[in-house]
């Protein structure tokens, strides 16, 4: 299936209803491909759980990856009881290690699967899914950047008079910090998406819903510095429409955005504090609700969330901050006395 990023021999080694469900997902969902290839993966690891357990096999882990699921059909897919499940979130779990947000990853390929086999597909006439818990995941705030730390980065790039990509990285990085953007909504900018005032710019998110992103000042001149490059033919001679370009003027990659990523954050002091790409995406969030300027329904738009409870974690940052706040107060030391 041409459509699925994933190698087409691996692709082969699915059986022919997991093809099926997966170009059904693609095609007629919308999901991102790479959600797909996920949820296939997730699926091939149950089915050889399952497998393992018709077959009463006992497998190292190392047999257990090399294990086929070529043969699994209908009749397999209508064996799977709840009970199954359950069975393989807690081999998931204690056999190979998984986390919590890995095993609701894992459970929610499985959702998605067997809804198609029933719903769509009429195959199985229970959803062995339907009333199995997902794994309770343990609440954490996300890491973030401080508007110092933002700024010492901004400044890191502007000044890395050495580098030859030095303008298009400083305008990803500004587009990061002040918008929010996805990394895979950055690499996947095309010339079109950016309107002739370069003010906004169209942006494809998860589900393959566009949304329209909005330039501040800062993004809004990063961006023309940019283009006045990018579109100059005596810089860039590439017939490609993509934006951002790597250095041999093709679309830049994820790959080549996290690593430029990770070089300024070393290059700031910033290296050891764990950070990403997507960590820049919640500095924006969070700075700008931090400001008190920005309703959380309209952050939610601005993030491109399905749901708003995805959104109100940074409502969670700022309860932190204010109790960390609260905590720093000089008086906070300053207690009755027992006589």
């Amino acid at each position: 299936m041409a459509v699925l990023t994933m190698n087409s021999d691996e692709y082969k080694t699915f059986p022919a209803i997991l093809r099926e469900y997966a170009e059904y997902t693609v095609a007629i969902k919308g999901n991102s491909e790479k959600t797909v290839c996920e949820y296939l993966l997730d699926l091939r690891t149950f089915f050889r759980f399952m497998i393992m357990k018709w077959e009463d096999l006992e497998l190292t882990m190392d047999e257990f990856e090399k294990l086929s699921i070529k043969r699994i059909g209908v009749e397999d897919v209508r064996r799977v009881t709840q009970k199954n499940i359950i069975e393989y979130l807690i081999f998931a779990g204690f056999k190979r290690e998984n986390s919590a947000s890995t095993r609701m990853r894992k459970l929610s390929a499985l959702r998605s699967f067997f809804k198609y086999a029933h719903v769509k597909e009429h195959i199985i006439d229970v959803n062995p899914t339907a009333d199995v818990d997902a794994p309770k995941k343990a609440s954490t705030l996300p890491k973030f950047l401080t508007v110092e730390e933002a700024v010492k980065l901004i400044d890191t790039v502007r000044s890395d008079k050495e580098s030859k990509t030095r303008i298009r990285d400083f305008a990803i990085i500004v587009l990061f910090l002040n918008t929010g953007i996805r990394l895979s909504e950055l690499v996947g900018l095309n010339l079109e998406n950016i309107d002739s005032d370069i003010t906004m710019i169209k942006v494809m998110g998860k589900g393959a819903k566009e949304r329209i992103v909005y330039l501040n000042k800062a993004a809004r001149a990063a961006m023309i510095e940019y283009l006045k490059q990018r579109l100059d033919p005596k810089h860039v001679r590439t017939s490609s429409n993509a934006v951002f370009l790597s250095g041999r003027e093709n679309r830049i990659s994820n790959k080549t955005v996290q690593w430029m990523v990770q070089k300024y954050l070393k290059m700031a002091g910033l290296g050891a504090r764990g950070l990403s790409v997507h960590k820049l995406r919640h500095t924006a969030a969070t700075l700008m609700y931090q400001s008190g300027k920005v309703d959380i329904r309209v952050l939610k738009d601005m993030l491109g969330h399905e749901q708003l409870n995805t959104t109100q974690i940074y409502t969670h940052v700022v309860d932190r901050n204010i109790e960390q706040a609260v905590e720093n107060n000089p008086l906070a030391d300053v207690v009755l006395k027992k006589k």
